[in-house]
């Protein structure tokens, strides 16, 4: 699926979804999250997806809520209560996703769209690349997509970036933990490319299980979630891709893996 706003490309179990709105600095708008929300339901049942990338075109990643649609909504709660219900399914729908997804940041990410780096997996971003939550500049808190870094950063550098709304530059970005690699532009394809590569060389199932293990065992007390992954990992054995990789291993050979 494609269309003006977002654009979908596959090639060997990769998929890059692209955001495609550059003359609204892809800006998540209610068609936008529309769009990402079809994409992202789209893809999670593509068995041909084992990896998602997440890119934009244009200088900006993407510049968070389209403002001026937010004006126009100045007197409608229902409408603006939709909106960042919508936007929040959508970051959901990344987590949720039952393959890795991956950001690829060759830009700006700010607001909503520093949300939307923190909702995925993984980010690899370029040294030019910058990151804010500004709301505290226009008296709009960010408070949806302090959801997502407070979840990915520790307290008091989300706390800095939410009170003071500067920009972060990519490496400070990575010294928080907010993206995994800062490279230089020449690099930023390559290195994704062997990121997602290498990811997609797993068993989907395993990763499948593994995705949905990490995000839940974060919410849990220490002995719930040692409890939890317990059982995950007994039902995981169980699977034929686990069997499959400890013979492989154990047989000094490459893993067949089905899927299952």
């Amino acid at each position: 699926m494609s269309d003006s706003f977002v654009l979908l490309h596959t090639d060997d179990g990769i998929t890059t979804l692209t955001l495609n709105q550059p003359e609204r600095r892809n800006s998540l708008s209610m068609a936008m999250l529309e769009a990402l929300s079809r994409a992202l339901s789209e893809l999670a049942e593509d068995d041909n997806t084992r990896v998602v990338v997440l890119t934009a075109t244009g200088p900006v990643f993407c510049a968070g809520h389209d403002l001026k649609e937010i004006r126009e909504q100045f007197d409608q709660r229902d409408a603006q209560h939709r909106l960042f219900e919508l936007c929040s399914k959508v970051m959901l729908q990344i987590v949720g996703l039952p393959k890795p997804v991956i950001a690829r940041v060759d830009g700006v990410a700010t607001a909503a769209g520093c949300q939307l780096v923190a909702s995925c997996d993984l980010a690899v971003v370029t040294a030019s690349s910058r990151f804010a939550t500004p709301g505290v500049n226009i008296g709009l808190f960010c408070s949806t997509p302090m959801v997502a870094l407070s979840r990915n950063v520790s307290r008091k550098h989300a706390m800095e970036m939410l009170l003071t709304g500067n920009m972060v530059s990519a490496e400070r970005a990575e010294q928080i933990g907010l993206v995994n690699h800062v490279v230089d532009a020449a690099s930023l394809d390559e290195t994704v490319h062997t990121l997602a590569t290498t990811i997609a060389g797993k068993s989907s199932h395993t990763l499948k299980i593994g995705k949905e293990a990490f995000y839940r065992q974060l919410e849990m007390g220490l002995a719930d979630a040692y409890d939890y992954t317990a059982n995950v990992m007994t039902e995981n054995l169980a699977a034929m891709d686990a069997r499959e990789g400890i013979c492989a291993f154990l047989e000094k050979r490459k893993p067949d893996w089905k899927g299952r």
